[in-house]
Formats: C-alpha cells, sequence, structure tokens
C-alpha cells in the first residue's frame, strides 16, 4: 500500500511539474519577445528566480532554526549541481547546442565571485546580517551587469499565447514555476521515500536526493526548454540559478538570522564549486559549443564532488 501510494505521488507530482514547465517555457519565450530581450537574459533574471523558490525558502527556514549549515549547503550543493549535473544532461536532448563566449565567462565568473564571498564569509564560523546583505547586493549588481554585457546566446522564435500583456506574461512564468518547484518536489520525496522502502542503499539515497532533489525544477525546465527549441532559456535557468544560489539564497537566509555554519565543509564545498564553474566555464567558452563529450565531463565534476568532500568531512 505504502509503495503504491508512493509511486502515485512519484507520477503525479513529475506530470503536474512537466505540464506546468511547458507553460512555463512557452510564455518566458513570449514575454522574452515582447521585451525585446533575449531568452537567455530572461531566463537568468527572471526563469531562475521561480526555479529556486525552494532554494530560497530553505534558506529563510534554516536560519530562523539556527542551521546555517543547511542553507550553505544546499546552496553552495545547488549552484554545483546546476553548472555541472544539470548542464551535463542537455546533450541528451540537443546532441550539438552552439554557446556564445561572452555569456559562459560573464555569468562564470560573477558565480565564482559569489561563492568566493560566500567561502569568505564563512571560514570564520558565522554568517552574518552584514555579510546576508553583502551577497544579496552582490547578486543585484551582478545581475544588472549580465543585463548590460552579456547579449543572448541564441535568438528564439516564440510560438503565440493567449496572453499578451508583460506583466500577466511575468505572473504566469512565476506561477507555473511555483507549480514545477512544488511538483518536483513530491515526485523526488516520493521516489526516495519508494527507494528506502525497496532496500536502496542509503549512499544511493543520499547521491541521488543531493543530486536530483535540490535541483529537480531547473532539470524539468531546462529539459523541457531544450525540447521546445529554446537552449537560450536553458542555459540562462541553469548559469542563473547558480548565481542565485551562490549570492542571493546565501545572504537571504543570513539577513533574516545570522547563524553559526562549518567552516571547513562549508569553505571546501565552495572552493570545490568554484573550481568547477571555472572549468565548465572554460570549456564551453573555448569550445563554444555543448555536446556529449563535455557533458561527460560536467557529469564527471559532479560525481567527483563526493569524493572530495567525503573525504574532508571523515
Amino acid at each position: 500500500m505504502v509503495i503504491a501510494f508512493q509511486l502515485f505521488l512519484f507520477v503525479g507530482g513529475l506530470a503536474v511539474a512537466l505540464l506546468a514547465s511547458g507553460r512555463a517555457v512557452e510564455y518566458t519565450r513570449a514575454l522574452a519577445s515582447a521585451l525585446g530581450a533575449p531568452s537567455f537574459l530572461v531566463g537568468v533574471a527572471l526563469v531562475s528566480i521561480g526555479t529556486d523558490l525552494p532554494e530560497l525558502a530553505n534558506a529563510v527556514a534554516a536560519h530562523l532554526s539556527g542551521e546555517g549549515d543547511v542553507n550553505v549547503g544546499t546552496a553552495v550543493g545547488s549552484a554545483l549541481v546546476q553548472y555541472t549535473f544539470v548542464v551535463g544532461l542537455f546533450p541528451l536532448i540537443i546532441a550539438v547546442i552552439a554557446v556564445g563566449r561572452r555569456e559562459v565567462l560573464v555569468v562564470g565568473a560573477l558565480t565564482i565571485l559569489g561563492l568566493g564571498l560566500t567561502a569568505a564569509f564563512v571560514a570564520d564560523g558565522w554568517l552574518s546580517r552584514v555579510e546576508g546583505v553583502v551577497l544579496i547586493v552582490v547578486w543585484a549588481v551582478a545581475l544588472f551587469i549580465i543585463m548590460r554585457t552579456a547579449p543572448g546566446l541564441v535568438s528564439d522564435e516564440p510560438p503565440p499565447v493567449k496572453e499578451q500583456r508583460k506583466l500577466v506574461q511575468a505572473g504566469i512564468v512565476l506561477g507555473a514555476l511555483a507549480i514545477v518547484a512544488v511538483g518536483a518536489t513530491v515526485a523526488v520525496e516520493s521516489l526516495v521515500r519508494l527507494a528506502e522502502e525497496l532496500g536502496v542503499p542509503e549512499f544511493l539515497l543520499g547521491f541521488f536526493g543531493a543530486s536530483v532533489g535540490t535541483s529537480a525544477p531547473e532539470l524539468v525546465v531546462d529539459l523541457t526548454a531544450l525540447a521546445r527549441g529554446a537552449p537560450g532559456i536553458a542555459f540562462g535557468d541553469a548559469f542563473g540559478s547558480s548565481l542565485v544560489d551562490a549570492t542571493l539564497t546565501v545572504g537571504l537566509g543570513a539577513t533574516v538570522a545570522p547563524a553559526e555554519v562549518t567552516p571547513r565543509l562549508a569553505v571546501a564545498g565552495s572552493v570545490y564549486s568554484m573550481a568547477a564553474v571555472a572549468a565548465v566555464s572554460s570549456i564551453l567558452a573555448v569550445r563554444r559549443r555543448h555536446d556529449k563529450r563535455s557533458g561527460g565531463v560536467f557529469v564527471s565534476l559532479y560525481a567527483f564532488a563526493y569524493v572530495v568532500l567525503l573525504t574532508i568531512g571523515e
């Protein structure tokens, strides 16, 4: 009975997330066209906030409970997952994707800056309210820089939509993304519970939960965008979400309520994520394309993080 119920939740949550992601992608493309902005920039500025709603809510809840490690661990881990694991899966939908060098380098450099500040701020074992405000300001400034310097990855021809007003379109995008977040979270949590009922080893549960669970909304939305021929939205959301996690998510929690953080793991995770973001950005910028070869490298970078962090945590 329990297994059947969890299976029902998994299928239902995934179906809801997929349906909502289709609507989110459709209206994101329409909004980008209405604003005269590349879909990549709309993905960075708007879609990334919607898909990061679970992390943002988690940040506030964690700090109100005095659990700074939960916020920093989830945020830094999500930034890593999105740059490596999520982007690494893109070639499974589109075999070869053209990549703009400037966009990759600009967003990558700003994400590395955010992770570097996070590492510096948690090195003393305490994340203060002032440090939180600094990270929020850095996110806002970084977003401004991206909007001014990154022209977008590729052009996009949006599908026709019913609503033509820009504010309504933006509201539909955010509403659909909220539904994606709920549906994807329900699906992942039910699958983890199902795996527990079937006796799957704890390590595999942890690996699955960390890789897919924290980035399920991004994964669903980005793969849907690719399937519908909108790689700009997919890259914009993946890169933008990583930037949000490296700055806004960590900063929001600390601004609400300062908290203690375990320095060794927090700094190690931030530094490894910085190295991974630098590697992904460099590879994409040099090759100007993303295919299964680069995808394999990115997923390997994600997997190797477990070796590093488990070794440090011993």
